[in-house]
């Protein structure tokens, strides 16, 4: 389990509002960074022209980008060439001083997702209605590695937008909100099979097979996934179960999270994975942050909270990712979540081209409108992202294969 969930007490931590700081940072750490850390060695940038009519208007201006792999934040604060602020998960500044510093200079404050955090809610809308600097909020709430497919979208974040419109509504004059949802695509430029065989045969020796470099790549993917689901079956039910691979994720994810949910939130909880995560975690947390177990049962409410974990990892692998056949990024995507989910770390690989988009901007009105489908705002901005996506898989950079 990555170490995405801390045991003490929680602080918020501010961002430093200042300019100095993330233009400097921007301009000379995080492209050598990106290259370096991340693969990503080149960019561009399409509707420029809609976030600048947004800014010259004063508007406040929340970016709502898909979130599909570790440096989106970086690729934005380098190609929207504008100081943003970035809301992200606590986790991310207890990695350390210097990671802390990093990030509070670049603008980011924290977000505690194990409980209610009114300090970044505050702090969030407090940012939209100053209109000084765009806001960031990845609205998928966790990193999918899945390039092609977006998430359930969570509603919190049309909460902040419409609070912060509704502040604005009151100003003398009046001011505005508006959402750009913000596409990012990522294209591998390298020769994927050279790239991939050193991973897949270490993971395949890792499961006592010779490895089997005659096989279509494809094909080798597809059956370490299914050998690694079947692992995971054996444990949770002793037995390998049958029907189509959804079927079976869906199945270990209840099997896993349901008998948790019985005993810490009285019954099955309803929605999507991430929400009845978090609500396990908020349950399970509490005690073991006021030091109230003893260490026998702080263990095992650890090992509660790996299988929490393991049932978030499940949910990011979508159904017939691979039908029709995989792009040059599926293949890429899945094998680093299998290098990932078995050792915490996926390999960095390069060369990664990134194009973002920004979309149209979506006024964003003070009330509250919720329809039977959830805030038509969020329905918009999945609108725009599914499209972006799908229109930014056709520029593949000249030359490159697919």
């Amino acid at each position: 389990m990555q170490n995405i969930v801390i045991d003490k007490p929680y602080k918020f931590v501010p961002p430093d509002p200042g300019m100095f700081w993330p233009r400097l940072l921007g301009r000379f750490v995080l492209p050598r960074y990106l290259r370096s850390s991340q693969g990503v060695e080149s960019y561009e940038l399409i509707g420029a022209e809609r976030l600048r009519r947004s800014l010259d208007a004063r508007y406040g201006i929340l970016l709502t980008p898909n979130h599909c792999r570790p440096c989106d934040p970086m690729v934005l604060g380098l190609a929207l060439d504008v100081p943003i602020h970035i809301m992200a998960s606590w986790h991310l500044f207890m990695q350390g001083r210097a990671q802390r510093w990093l990030l509070q200079h670049c603008g980011v404050f924290s977000v505690y997702r194990e409980g209610m955090d009114r300090e970044a809610l505050k702090c969030a809308i407090d940012i939209l209605a100053a209109a000084r600097r765009p806001l960031v909020l990845f609205p998928e709430g966790v990193i999918s590695r899945s390039n092609d497919h977006l998430n359930h979208l969570m509603e919190g974040t049309v909460f902040i937008a419409r609070n912060a419109a509704k502040q604005r509504a009151d100003e003398s004059p009046p001011g505005t909100v508006v959402l750009h949802p913000v596409a990012i695509r990522y294209f591998f430029l390298g020769n994927v099979e050279r790239t991939l065989t050193p991973v897949l045969e270490e993971i395949e020796r890792r499961l006592s097979w010779t490895p089997q470099p005659g096989r279509p790549m494809k094909d080798r993917i597809v059956k370490v996934g299914e050998a690694l689901l079947t692992l995971k079956e054996l444990e949770y039910f002793d037995a390998a179960q049958n029907g189509d691979l959804a079927t079976r994720v869906a199945r270990l994810i209840d099997r896993i999270l349901i008998p948790l949910e019985e005993k810490w939130l009285q019954g099955k909880s309803e929605g999507e994975i991430l929400s009845r995560v978090k609500a396990l975690r908020a349950a399970i947390l509490p005690d073991m942050v006021a030091e109230k177990v003893d260490e026998a049962e702080r263990r095992r409410r650890w090992r509660q909270l790996a299988d929490i974990y393991l049932a978030q990892q499940l949910s990011n692998y979508p159904p017939n990712y691979f039908n029709p056949e995989p792009t040059v990024e599926k293949l890429l995507e899945t094998v680093e979540r299998f290098e990932e989910d078995l050792t915490d770390v996926a390999r960095v690989h390069r060369p990664i081209h990134a194009a973002i988009e920004v979309g149209e901007a979506i006024e964003v009105p003070p009330g509250r409108d919720r329809g039977k489908q959830g805030d038509s705002i969020m329905g918009q901005v999945r609108q725009q992202l599914e499209t972006m996506l799908e229109t930014l898989r056709a520029r593949r950079p000249a030359g490159r294969s697919s």
